[in-house]
């Protein structure tokens, strides 16, 4: 849903909330709350994830409770590359430590990419003319080598230890 769609929703849901706060008169319950009962009060969260599991039983999605969305929401962002800071201060985490500790080890390909990630920054050698045996690691063989990480590809003399 776009925003302005979710802001049109959001509009619409006020305006049947002033129309119930009239009706309720003085009855009405001033909750501060957005989503309210008919006069105002606070919803219970059971009737609310009763109501939730209920929808989502009736669409014939899998059984979820309400509190899993909340992770599947911090999980998708995280494997989305959002920073940990900004998910932390999504679920309003008291510190940056609980999204750490509670989501690192959720999504696999998370982990996996991360470490993708830091083992191509790692600079690579490989001995020139020299075949692939070693599949792109560094070569332990005599000879002239090439710096991959250098764009001239300077050629360096490879230096053997004590044989």
């Amino acid at each position: 849903m776009e925003i302005l769609d979710m802001m049109a929703v959001l509009r619409a849901h006020k305006a049947r909330q002033n129309e119930e706060r009239l009706e309720w008169g003085e009855a009405w319950q001033d909750s501060g709350r957005i989503f309210t009962r008919e006069d105002g009060s606070e919803l219970k969260s059971d009737w609310v994830s009763e109501q939730f599991e209920r929808l989502a039983f009736a669409a014939g999605l899998p059984p979820i409770r309400l509190h899993d969305l909340r992770h599947g929401a911090a999980t998708l962002a995280l494997a989305a590359g959002t920073d940990m800071k900004i998910v932390s201060a999504m679920l309003r985490h008291s510190s940056l430590s609980i999204t750490s500790d509670t989501y690192t080890a959720v999504l696999p390909e998370v982990a996996h990419e991360a470490a993708e990630a830091s083992v191509a920054r790692v600079p690579r050698k490989i001995a020139v003319g020299e075949a692939s045996e070693t599949g792109g690691l560094p070569s332990v063989s005599p000879g002239v080598v090439r710096d991959l990480t250098d764009s001239r590809a300077k050629k360096k003399a490879h230096v053997s230890g004590p044989s």
